[in-house]
């Protein structure tokens, strides 16, 4: 590994030929060692303030190489995760695919994820042979709800995500926001890979690009249904890389301080009560970020992290990921530091393509915050 990239083997430039989320999500065979080792080809995205690399793009990485290991007539139809470690986007990792069952119908894998040989994520992921459910089947599907359509126009940078991301996302209003019971709301959004995904990725590459945006503000529901401030998910007040005692940057704010509130309200995760609360934020003369009035301000979520994430694929080669879809997630519980999402993701024309799970930490910022 050179010192210059944090990559086993130095990655090459991107391609002219290929959509920036199949850039992100290349792997590296590593055949010659072990036919069931991958690495990544490039670093992976460390967030602003987050306290480890983008679980998406590990996510989609374990599923695209899992799906490079079984028969070309098997498809993928769930996948459970679980985040064990922070990872760092300094260091390489190695996936290791383990063929745990070979079966006529079914086949599955397991994929761990390791950095320093020590495991950061691990998931088990199933396929099923496609037509094996025979010719008379049992169907039904959640229709999508009808939503106003994305906007065709050319999305502006996401300030938050950075202009560097792979995918962009519109939002609709949180259906049901002045309920006073959270797990009525339900947070909307338009979302699609940047680009022309190409053919050469076949429909694996819109599924693991599906997987990488599944990931997309997915905890972060529980924050938003309780109207807390969600940006202090670092420890670290880091004014350049994220933080700042608000978990954003001095910058960040001025920049979010000019704009309309009708530009804001396009911005992914920008909620009108995020909206209203960006009034009480201030730039002091040391370039401190504070909230003008304490007694003004929301409750601020202290950590938030993912623990596990599920996906059931219900259409795997019936949507593009390059083209809008649809996605609505709800909170049925939060409690004892954790909560609960579920996630429901549609093509434009309303097919359901997948459902999602996740649970994940979630904190309350405290006067002394207890370690995992």
């Amino acid at each position: 590994m050179s010192k210059n990239y944090p990559t086993l083997i130095k990655p090459p430039p991107p391609s002219d030929s290929k959509s920036p989320i199949e850039d992100v999500l290349e792997l590296n065979h590593l055949a010659d060692i072990d036919p069931n080792l991958f690495t990544n080809t490039r670093p992976l995205w460390h967030p602003p303030g987050a306290r480890g690399i983008y679980g998406g793009a590990v996510i989609a990485q374990c599923l695209a190489a899992a799906q490079r290991t079984v028969p070309a007539n098997f498809v993928v139809h769930s996948m459970h995760c679980y985040f064990v470690l922070n990872g760092n986007a300094e260091i390489p990792i190695i996936y290791h695919v383990e063929h745990v069952r070979e079966g006529r119908s079914f086949a599955t894998r397991t994929v761990q994820a390791r950095q320093r040989g020590q495991p950061i994520f691990t998931t088990t992921l199933s396929f099923v042979r496609e037509g094996s459910g025979g010719k008379k089947l049992v169907q039904h599907a959640a229709h999508m709800p009808v939503v106003p359509a994305p906007s065709e126009t050319q999305t502006q940078e996401d300030i938050l995500r950075g202009s560097s991301s792979p995918f962009q996302s519109q939002r609709i209003d949180i259906l049901n926001d002045d309920s006073p019971r959270p797990h009525e709301k339900r947070t909307r959004q338009w979302i699609k890979a940047r680009g022309r995904i190409s053919a050469e990725g076949g429909y694996q590459a819109h599924l693991s690009a599906l997987a990488y945006m599944s990931d997309s503000y997915f905890i972060g529901t529980v924050s938003r249904v309780h109207k807390l401030w969600r940006y202090s998910t670092s420890p670290k007040s880091n004014k350049e890389s994220g933080g700042g005692k608000l978990g954003i940057t001095a910058s960040t704010v001025e920049r979010l301080k000019k704009m309309s509130p009708q530009e804001l309200r396009r911005m992914e995760g920008m909620d009108e009560d995020v909206i209203a609360a960006l009034n009480n934020v201030e730039v002091d003369s040391q370039g401190n970020v504070k909230w003008r009035s304490k007694e003004q301000s929301p409750a601020e979520v202290g950590m938030m992290v993912s623990l596990d994430h599920t996906i059931y694929f219900h259409a795997p080669k019936e949507f593009r990921a390059d083209e809008w879809m649809f996605t609505e997630c709800e909170s049925p519980w939060s409690g004892d530091g954790r909560g609960l999402v579920h996630q429901r993701m549609y093509t434009k024309e309303g097919k359901l393509i997948a459902t999602c799970v996740q649970e994940g930490v979630v904190r309350l910022k405290q006067d002394s915050t207890p370690k995992l």
